[in-house]
């Protein structure tokens, strides 16, 4: 291995070649977007002659490396990120990603972007679907109990780039993380003392060590090879064309979707409003399309006057981007291999309907560094790392079978499948009992583990972002009480207290890594001196439990247990989440 990587960085030296185009996204048409520029700076390793070592190296700054690296920051564990491009967004300036979920709304509110996010996107609720000219299906999520508890909106719309260009300037803001612009990862080792990676600069060759390395790279990752990873992949011949255009006057900010667009041949189209007055139109082309063909600019013209029942004026829109794009579906069987974490769509590829692309990949990089910053601060065992695998490739599996339905539902096989869609749209148009038939996407919600080696029975759910009330009687939310436990678990117990319980959790307190919170009813009299009060039962409601009764929540605001009596119980519970196995009695 040590001569291989030595031949690969004499190869590379003196050949640093700017990126190419990445993850089937190709510059087509249109005015573009304007990205920032990163400068290069020389790494020490090439100025010093030197081959550092680094407890974290993540490889990527795309939307989950940069979720990453910040998360890990916030925490204060260091890092080195790399990227082999200057800028943030994909070559070629696509828009890429669009929506993203409450839950990982949640996740950057946590992080410090969520009000630049809030104020650049657009905030969005309301869907609605038709088929040819009849409405089959509409939806509000905040009517859903799924989305009605949080702060944060259902979603918010808003181009990849501007996230990941927040990202990196709370990134420089908190420190800790060595931001390395063009530096490409060529060759890649790892042996029980760690993993060592061969680097390409514009500035030269270097090589450094690495306790544990986080692969962000994307679909087309070099780290599959390099770990001989497997993967499980299904791909199909759904074919679409993206326009990004900006309209003189806006339709309404709602997602509208077309099954069967009279104006699209009778194929499916989906229209979102973005921020920047962009709204992004897919529209679904025949399996043996032409992708050059479809995508030309006078071909989206000709669908957008076709959309709009008329020949579209020169100013009354702006066409910023054009693209083909295919789709399809991957997991890796195995997400850890030795010291490589696979994250994102390293990890995992779906079809981007209901939203569970990149909202998945922020999530796997949510989960993955309180965990590591757990162990390497000396407060969780390194078998809590085994978890990461079990939790995030179980949300893999889930959302690559909930988008494989969705895009069976959109472009289904002849027989069966198209009978049952027939079938199920003409039910639609008169019965509003088989409108739940119709999936056009089922909207990202966050996803459950329920084979977490972390987290006990009752565990393995979300907890959503409400609001609740400091005990001087101030507005709060949630979020705040995982921010004042500062990375630790957060024990809540709700109702009232006995003094001897109120004891227990006091020596808790004082004998783990633990925050323990009492939760009151408004009104009701507190034992524990850190309680807050739930004035409208929302914090219950969003740890899933009842009366009197305790929540053990993480870091990502995940449950790792709950249960009712203050007692061994909660030790058992620390003591997994945390990745040890105690026994008490």
């Amino acid at each position: 291995m040590y001569h291989r990587m030595e031949n690969v960085m004499a190869a590379a030296s003196n050949t640093y070649a700017d990126t190419a185009f990445t993850n089937g996204y190709e510059f087509s048409a249109g005015t573009g977007y304007v990205l920032p520029r990163y400068a290069f700076t020389t790494p020490p390793e090439i100025a010093r002659g030197e081959t550092g070592r680094y407890p974290v190296v993540i490889v990527g700054a795309g939307i989950s490396g940069l979720t990453l690296a910040c998360a890990l920051a916030e925490k204060g564990v260091p890092a080195i990120l790399f990227d082999e491009d200057d800028t943030v967004g994909v070559k070629g300036a696509a828009s890429r990603g669009i929506c993203y979920a409450q839950k990982t709304l949640e996740i950057f509110k946590r992080l410090g972007v969520y009000q630049r996010i809030a104020g650049r996107g657009i905030q969005w609720s309301i869907g609605r679907t038709f088929a040819g000219d009849d409405e089959v299906y509409a939806f509000d999520l905040r009517q859903q109990q799924s989305h009605s508890l949080s702060m944060e909106p259902p979603f918010i719309n808003i181009q990849q780039f501007y996230i990941e260009g927040f990202l990196v300037e709370r990134i420089q803001e908190l420190g800790h993380i060595d931001l390395r612009w063009r530096n490409r990862v060529v060759d890649f080792s790892q042996d029980a003392d760690g993993a060592t990676l061969a680097v390409s600069t514009p500035a030269g060759d270097y090589r450094l060590r690495a306790d544990h390395v986080i692969d962000c790279t994307g679909s087309r990752s070099p780290f599959r090879t390099w770990c001989a990873a497997s993967v499980t992949a299904r791909k199909g011949d759904d074919r679409w064309c993206i326009a990004d255009v900006r309209f003189r006057d806006s339709p309404p900010v709602e997602r509208h979707t077309w099954i069967e667009a009279p104006f699209n041949e009778n194929r499916a189209v989906w229209q979102h409003l973005m921020a920047d007055g962009v709204w992004r139109i897919d529209y679904q082309m025949a399996p043996d399309a032409d992708p050059e063909q479809v995508s030309r600019e006078d071909a989206v013209r000709a669908r957008l006057n076709a959309q709009f029942g008329r020949e579209l004026a020169p100013d009354e829109f702006e066409i910023v981007w054009i693209g083909p794009y295919a789709y399809r579906s991957e997991c890796l069987d195995q997400l850890r291999h030795g010291r490589v974490f696979f994250v994102g769509d390293a990890a995992h590829v779906v079809s981007p309907f209901g939203a569970r692309g990149g909202n998945s990949g922020v999530q796997d990089a949510d989960n993955l560094a309180w965990k590591l910053a757990a162990v390497l601060q000396g407060r969780a065992a390194p078998t809590l790392l085994e978890s990461y695998h079990e939790e995030r490739h179980q949300a893999a599996q889930d959302n690559v079978r909930v988008t494989n339905r969705t895009a069976r539902f959109l472009r289904p096989a002849d027989g069966v499948e198209r009978l049952f869609r027939s079938a199920a749209l003409d039910l639609a148009r008169k019965h509003p009992f088989a409108r739940q038939l119709v999936n056009t996407g089922r909207m990202s919600v966050p996803n459950v583990y329920t084979r977490s080696s972390a987290c006990e029975p009752g565990g393995g759910q979300s907890v959503a972002n409400v609001r609740l009330r400091w005990a001087d009687g101030s507005a709060g939310e949630f979020i705040d009480l995982l921010q004042w436990a500062a990375g630790r678990l957060l024990l809540l117990v709700f109702g009232d207290l006995t003094p001897a319980a109120a004891q227990r959790l006091r020596q808790l307190a004082a004998a783990s890594d633990l925050r323990c919170v009492q939760v009151i009813a408004s009104g009701a009299r507190a034992a524990a001196r850190e309680h807050v009060i739930d004035f409208n039962g929302h914090l219950q409601a969003a740890c899933h439990v009842f009366g009197h009764a305790w929540a053990l929540v993480r870091p990502d605001s995940y449950l790792a247990a709950t249960g009712e009596a203050v007692d061994t119980s909660v030790l058992r519970a620390l003591e997994k989440s945390l990745g040890a196995q105690g026994t008490h009695d």
